[in-house]
């Protein structure tokens, strides 16, 4: 899949490329199989965590006296690598992983580290993160959803929504207003353990255009009691701070699927009118298939290039928010366009569920919505102008 020329970073090692054989061997394995099931189902099974677990591939970039993989961020990276190579959008593993793990390392104290890495680690706990409400999308310092102080404890009271994990999360870190007359500055980020806890309720798994063995969810929290001991950060108010802090390496994930869908849309279409015959040749032998082919190659090498760069910076510590919604808007954007295009070359049997290209011009569309719309992206790059 990946151009030889660009897969050598200056992250990788013989450490990782050994990884990326496990991940690989795993996701054709466990995964691929799977993927029409979980599309009927509406989710992957919930063993696949624990499976996956026991590989040391879920959390490969938490530290390993939490349970984790030791790795750095590149470990993340192989794992979307290679999960998108299978075309599978069912599993939300870069958000348990990438996203929800790091923020209980980043800003948990010790005990809260100790309490819930492990079982995010080993796959007893599936995690969400629960920023989206209804009316209220990109725009965090909007949240209703509240968390007042009573006592020694908070009480959580709100509506979430488009939840990825959310019917399986055993742990979900909840975006709340703990001081509800404030803005950004209310915001805080409350970690919820969801066995047994009275008031909290999930909905609909909800249908989507794509991605519809992905479970993506409604979740309600009514009187929901926790302890303040669940609160991530050293006082009140820091969530705003904190999602902001984390959004680039978020972003970075959703470049990194998007490069890596690419080239397998290219790769499978590539083969197809290379095989499927019109007017007595190849379609590949038409100016126009070679002509649509040379422009998404090359452009999905600028992609592979931005992206390999942009996570040589996350791992320094260096990427910054404008870089990296860069990265997710313009490879979301060309990640439609050419799967798109990837369809169009496959005629009518592109359209067929049977051919993989239909899923991946399907999944492609919410690319450009989450983690921030592209419309964002464009606005936080124009302010740095």
């Amino acid at each position: 899949m990946l151009n030889e020329l660009l897969a050598e970073s200056s992250f990788v090692t013989d450490e990782l490329r050994m990884f990326r054989e496990t991940a690989r061997r795993f996701m054709q394995t466990e995964v691929a199989p799977n993927l029409l099931r979980w599309d009927e189902q509406g989710h992957v099974d919930r063993a696949l965590w624990n499976k996956a677990g026991e590989l040391g591939l879920l959390c490969a970039s938490i530290p390993a006296e939490y349970g984790g993989g030791g790795g750095d961020f590149a470990y993340e990276k192989v794992l979307i690598e290679e999960q998108a190579y299978v075309g599978c959008s069912s599993w939300g593993l870069s958000l348990h992983a990438g996203i929800v793990a790091h923020y209980i390392l980043h800003y948990g104290n010790d005990d809260q580290k100790q309490r819930w890495l492990p079982k995010l680690c080993s796959g007893e706990y599936v995690g969400a993160i629960a920023m989206t409400e209804p009316g209220t999308g990109s725009d965090l310092q909007a949240v209703r959803a509240t968390a007042i102080a009573d006592g020694d404890d908070y009480i959580i009271n709100g509506q979430k929504v488009f939840i990825t994990n959310g019917q399986q999360a055993g742990l979900i870190v909840v975006v709340a207003k703990t001081d509800p007359t404030g803005n950004g500055k209310g915001v805080s980020l409350i970690v919820v353990e969801t066995e047994g806890l009275a008031g909290f309720r999930r909905g609909r798994n909800l249908e989507k255009a794509g991605m519809h063995g992905q479970d993506t969810s409604e979740l309600f929290f009514e009187n929901v009691r926790v302890p303040k001991t669940s609160l991530l950060g050293a006082a009140e108010g820091m969530g705003f701070m904190q999602l902001m802090a984390q959004l680039p390496q978020e972003r970075l994930i959703v470049a990194i699927g998007a490069v890596a869908s690419i080239e397998l849309a290219l790769d499978l279409t590539t083969a197809y009118v290379k095989e499927r015959k019109a007017f007595g040749k190849p379609v590949m032998d038409f100016q126009n298939t070679r002509f649509t082919l040379a422009e998404a190659r090359t452009e999905a090498a600028l992609g592979r290039v931005f992206v390999e760069r942009c996570s040589e910076l996350l791992i320094a510590g260096k990427l910054d928010s404008a870089t990296a919604a860069m990265a997710k808007w313009w490879l979301t954007d060309k990640q439609f366009e050419i799967t798109d295009d990837c369809l169009q070359l496959h005629g009518g049997y592109g359209y067929m569920d049977e051919y993989p290209i239909s899923r991946l011009w399907r999944d492609s569309r919410v690319q450009r919505i989450y983690g921030g719309t592209n419309e964002i992206m464009k606005e936080l790059i124009g302010r740095t102008l």
